[in-house]
């Protein structure tokens, strides 16, 4: 597998570590450097924007997808390379996974374990087998790995299913695993 594009969730909002941001300005970064394109939720707000600038300062490609509800709020990203807008959030979710050859979940909130949820289930039905990977920037999904895993210790999963993710801790370890399938 070839990994032209990657998916990035990420909040809307800062959080309350300055160390989220800079991780989201790494990643955005990184992948423009390695020619990655970054396909992410399409807001300039938050770490999305973060991440969106940082891409796009280091002359990277950025594909914006927004839903129409978000777009008409003025929220979206106007200098990304590419916005499309869907008409809710479930086709948002279906055409970042279109566009994506793997995903990296970064600092967020409801909207980012939404996604990184759904993306999950879609693998483990088999309907993409893309590499996931969350990214445990200043420790942020430490109690989301302990959950995981509790819901396969409690028996509400299989055990295969902590194979449908890798933890990385940092951007480096990141782009470790995701340079290997890049374009030469």
């Amino acid at each position: 597998m070839t990994i032209r594009s990657c998916a990035v969730f990420c909040g809307s909002r800062f959080g309350n570590s300055p160390v989220y941001a800079e991780g989201a300005k790494e990643i955005g970064t990184a992948l423009a450097r390695h020619g990655i394109t970054l396909v992410y939720g399409g807001g300039h707000v938050g770490l999305m924007g973060t991440v969106a600038d940082a891409a796009l300062q280091a002359g990277g490609r950025v594909i914006g997808v927004i839903p129409e509800f978000l777009h008409a709020r003025e929220v979206m990203h106007k200098g990304v390379t590419q916005l499309e807008v869907t008409p809710d959030m479930h086709t948002r979710k279906a055409r970042m996974f279109e566009l994506s050859d793997a995903y990296a979940i970064i600092p967020g909130g409801l909207g980012t374990f939404d996604e990184l949820m759904e993306i999950m289930t879609w693998k483990q039905l088999g309907l993409h087998q893309e590499p996931i990977y969350i990214v445990n920037i200043g420790g942020w999904a430490t109690s989301l790995v302990d959950t995981l895993n509790a819901a396969v210790d409690q028996g509400f999963a299989d055990p295969s299913a902590r194979r449908l993710f890798t933890v990385v801790q940092d951007v480096p370890e990141l782009m470790e695993h995701l340079s290997v399938n890049v374009p030469a």
